[in-house]
């Protein structure tokens, strides 16, 4: 079986699974530390059943990717999902982020902008603790996202993060929406913004 991998700028090779059809949905997953791709089979096996296209990539450093010395900080991680991004030419994509790869989409939309980016999910992100929607306020109905939230904390981990993706993609008509946990705009902006 043929190994996915695309080899960015400095020569790291970024190992990724991509199930499902490639003109469906797309859907991209992206771990914590220390973990994989691995670590979202459940949802991908889930989400590529009901016709979406699933893609989760090992971040450089982590599981099948190359284990570089260099590189390991928020900009390589989000130069390297450019890469993949542009390589397998995603448009409309939902961005899944959890822990350190919450911060790798956060990073991403700082650096390369939402061209192509419909919707972000992160997930326990590292930044971040509001939900900020950019689109049509009037959309936005931050009563209706908490009480999903806690209808969500009745299902095992698994389950609830998979309705909360499928809540995401199906979910409210913004442009872009960020569910998160905690919230440091300096890992989107690139700098302290708070000054010291």
């Amino acid at each position: 079986m043929p190994r996915n991998t695309i080899t960015v700028q400095d020569g790291t090779e970024i190992f990724y699974k991509d199930w499902g059809a490639k003109d469906a949905q797309p859907i991209m997953f992206h771990h914590g530390w220390p973990l994989s791709s691995d670590a979202w089979e459940d949802q991908m096996f889930y989400l590529a059943s009901h016709g979406y296209r699933v893609i989760a990539h090992d971040r450089r450093g982590h599981g099948r990717s190359s284990q570089p010395f260099q590189g390991n900080d928020m900009d390589t991680y989000a130069d390297d999902l450019a890469a993949l991004i542009d390589a397998l030419d995603l448009t409309g994509a939902t961005l899944v982020g959890h822990s350190t790869g919450g911060g790798e989409v956060a990073r991403y939309i700082g650096r390369h902008g939402t061209g192509r980016v419909g919707k972000i999910a992160l997930i326990g992100a590292i930044p971040l603790g509001l939900i900020i929607s950019f689109g049509s306020m009037s959309a936005w109905r931050p009563f209706r996202v908490f009480r999903s939230v806690k209808w969500l904390s009745k299902f095992k981990p698994v389950r609830a993060i998979t309705r909360l993706v499928i809540w995401v993609v199906r979910g409210t008509p913004l442009m872009l929406q960020l569910l998160v946990f905690y919230y440091f705009p300096g890992l989107v902006l690139g700098k302290n913004i708070w000054g010291g």
